[in-house]
């Protein structure tokens, strides 16, 4: 009886918290200590800190996109499907806003460019709209928690 109880609170407890994440507003970025950290640091010109022990995982079945080492890939449709945009270090200025073509924007990205990207809702990386940094060493983001229009790869 013990167990069967445990079990049923665990299993309650994990839908809530699926139910909670899944929600636009789980999606939107988090008001946490470090991402407030970002933002400001990032408003002051600077280029914001990036949380070493960040993990995105790819929902179960989803098959990461393809993208090189080196770049920074967005795809317009979620899951690495749709239209893809391929950026490299050589061509793309460090720390200077990039928006993408008009009429266009990303829903999902990976980021193998070794340096920190810094993605936009605004298509001028304003940050009156949303927008996250995501660490270079390998990250994969299946369903961007809004439309990127524009990104920034920050010098370090």
């Amino acid at each position: 009886m013990y167990t069967k109880t445990v079990l049923t609170t665990a299993a309650v407890l994990a839908a809530a918290l699926t139910t909670l994440l899944t929600t636009p507003a789980a999606r939107a970025t988090p008001a946490t200590p470090a991402a407030s950290a970002a933002r400001a640091a990032s408003a002051a010109g600077a280029t914001p800190e990036v949380p070493a022990a960040r993990a995105y995982a790819a929902p179960s079945g989803t098959v990461l996109g393809a993208c090189g080492p080196g770049r920074l890939c967005l795809w317009s449709k979620p899951d690495f499907k749709g239209r893809a945009q391929t950026h490299e270090l050589a061509t793309t200025d460090l720390d200077s806003c990039v928006a993408l073509p008009a009429g266009t924007s990303a829903q999902s990205l990976a980021n193998r460019t070794g340096r920190p990207v810094t993605t936009y809702q605004s298509a001028e990386c304003a940050e009156v709209g949303e927008f996250e940094t995501y660490p270079g060493r390998g990250t994969w983001v299946p369903q961007a928690p809004y439309e990127v229009r524009a990104f920034k790869i920050w010098e370090r």
